[in-house]
């Protein structure tokens, strides 16, 4: 698989099968990842791999709280600017309201939040999770490596035959997480990233995006 093809088939997967992922296949995806660009050299990512009766512990434990109706743990960064406005809003609702039908869930089912986050805890089916801490010094240009490292990762996945979905929801369970995989304080989680292969019978959703005109303005040429 080439760049150009890993770019274009990559999409967030919201339903990967049973099938294991190799630990050797992850190492070896992982290792080729640390020569994503990194600012000054920092590499300030921190990988935690969860697999196996690790990562079903951690499942039944956030889709529990998930259930319970657990608002979720305060969040440490915004995932949105409070004040979104078109175009960003427009893009976002629109991709939204596709990821929800293909996911089954109707807008105005009253356990709509609780039916999302439970699918989110479950990490939808995969069979491996990525949880991607920072240490709490980093500024905003480390938390710019560690996203160009996330994609890094993911189009390797891709060159693997795997499929990936970076959820910055696990952020709401990070307590729990953070019990889990050891963390301490003195890390913050950015995002939990899940790991496997497709499920095969399951809806495949491709949001649009915006054409290059919107996004990139050319000068001298």
């Amino acid at each position: 698989m080439d760049v150009y093809e890993a770019v274009d088939s990559r999409r967030a997967v919201r339903a990967f099968s049973e099938m294991p992922v190799s630990k050797e296949v992850l190492e070896r995806v992982l290792a080729a990842a640390t020569r994503a660009p990194s600012s000054g050299n920092l590499q300030p990512w921190h990988v935690y791999v969860v697999i196996g009766e690790p990562l079903a512990e951690l499942k039944r434990r956030a889709t529990a709280r998930a259930l319970a109706g657990d608002p979720g743990d305060e969040r440490e960064y915004p995932m949105y600017p409070p004040d979104l406005a078109s175009p960003y809003l427009d893009r976002f609702s629109a991709a939204a309201a596709l990821r929800y039908q293909a996911l089954g869930i109707e807008r105005d089912d009253p356990a709509r939040p609780m039916k999302i986050a439970a699918l989110n805890t479950g990490a939808f089916g995969a069979s491996v999770v990525l949880f991607c801490y920072l240490d709490r010094t980093m500024g905003p240009g480390q938390w710019a490596d560690a996203g160009m490292y996330l994609q890094t990762v993911m189009l390797l996945l891709r060159a693997e035959g795997l499929h990936s979905c970076p959820q910055v929801m696990w952020t709401m369970y990070r307590k729990t997480v953070s019990e889990m995989v050891g963390a301490d304080d003195g890390r913050v989680l950015f995002c939990g990233v899940s790991v496997g292969f497709e499920k095969e019978d399951a809806p495949r959703l491709r949001t649009g995006r915006a054409d290059v005109t919107e996004t990139v303005s050319f000068l001298g040429a």
